[in-house]
């Protein structure tokens, strides 16, 4: 199950502005766990994503898969003319691995609740090392899902320790954004 239905490009590149004009230049690793633990608490505490995105277990981790494939893209001269609007001129890769704000996030695409969660987990993960990100991000949710497999938001947000009542909540949400979007 996942929200997937409309990804929100702008939406999506203002969250990663967010954090990495919080956190610095940084890894790609760095910056995904951190949308990833901060997407676990809005889904526990709100009952939807901060960015309608897949997350995919990989070996290290979950991945948010569409923002993976737009940083790889920042390698390769060919796909970097293809990037979303604006995705090529708000960062910049620095080596193989890290990418760094060129300009501030605009907030407007942020509601509160989104920058609420993605602040507290910017203080709760910005000093962890690779390994201990990894280590941190191979939760529930990570291990009931099979590797380079969808991890289903349900099992986020039960990592997250959202209750039963939560649960039919986000259910409900998905259920009404998929005859949305249908």
């Amino acid at each position: 199950m996942t929200e997937n239905n409309h990804f929100d490009f702008d939406k999506a590149k203002n969250a990663l502005l967010y954090i990495s004009n919080s956190i610095g230049e940084s890894g790609f690793l760095k910056i995904f766990k951190i949308l990833y633990f901060a997407e676990k608490k809005h889904l526990a505490r709100f009952g939807n994503m901060i960015i309608e995105e897949r997350y995919i277990a990989m070996k290290n981790g979950p991945v948010p898969s569409k923002i993976y494939d737009i940083f790889k893209a920042f390698r390769d001269d060919e796909t970097f003319q293809k990037l979303p609007k604006g995705f090529a001129s708000a960062f910049e890769l620095i080596g193989n691995h890290n990418i760094r704000a060129r300009h501030n996030a605009e907030l407007d695409y942020l509601t509160q609740s989104d920058i609420e969660c993605l602040d507290i987990s910017i203080r709760e993960n910005n000093r962890l090392n690779f390994a201990q990100l990894s280590h941190k991000s191979h939760d529930l949710a990570w291990n009931n899902a099979n590797e380079n497999d969808e991890i289903n938001i349900l099992d986020m947000a039960r990592a997250e320790g959202a209750d039963q009542e939560m649960l039919d909540y986000i259910v409900d949400h998905l259920e009404h954004k998929s005859i949305l979007f249908a």
